[in-house]
């Protein structure tokens, strides 16, 4: 069976911890499971594509405050949480702050299925944009620094003509950066070069 993706699971219900790690196992997931959120903070590796299912009300922390914490850690796997009981404001507060959904206890295992599914793929597409901006940034850093300078003013709408006169060479010198570029970024258009450039951004 191929991996279907990394489940951490935050529970502090032995049973709880049991039957849905072994669910998930048999389902096709790597399951990690941990009694409380300061474990998982403690012992968990950020890998991706990943999803944590986590209980809602846990002795020490809740699962809003462990949320709370993973974005102060910039750790942004996708949150599936599940509860006995909840107040509408931690609902809103757990959603605003990207949870994927909110399943109250006893819930259908198929729910709980599509949210896993759905969670995980917002990681993947996460991880996708990651690899492409580390791609992007590796590409933009084999440039010289004259195809640096005229990637930006490229970008910034100038034409090859203007840029010969603000640098004072000849415009197939210009023309010859221009190639090398969009060859070395993998840009075909300047539409792709402008979206290659926005991809590093900060």
């Amino acid at each position: 069976m191929d991996d279907k993706g990394h489940i951490h699971l935050v529970d502090d219900d032995p049973s709880v911890r049991t039957s849905l790690s072994r669910m998930l196992t048999y389902m096709g997931y790597t399951v990690d499971v941990y009694e409380d959120p300061q474990s998982f903070l403690k012992h968990s590796l950020p890998v991706a594509p990943a999803v944590l299912i986590s209980d809602m009300r846990m002795p020490g922390m809740s699962g809003v405050e462990l949320q709370r914490e993973l974005l102060k850690l910039e750790r942004h796997t996708p949150i599936v949480f599940i509860s006995g009981e909840s107040q509408t404001q931690e609902v809103i507060h757990a959603l605003k702050n990207g949870a994927v959904d909110f399943l109250l206890k006893p819930f259908n295992m198929d729910d709980l299925l599509q949210a896993i599914h759905k969670a995980m793929a917002r990681d993947r597409e996460r991880l996708q944009n990651y690899r492409e901006q580390v791609d992007a940034r590796q590409r933009y850093e084999s440039l010289t620094p004259r195809e640096r300078e005229v990637c930006q003013l490229v970008i910034k709408g100038l034409m090859n003509k203007d840029i010969a006169d603000h640098f004072q060479c000849s415009l197939k010198t210009i023309k010859v950066h221009r190639a090398r570029v969009m060859e070395k970024l993998g840009a075909s258009s300047l539409l792709e070069l402008v979206d290659i450039m926005r991809e590093l951004e900060p």
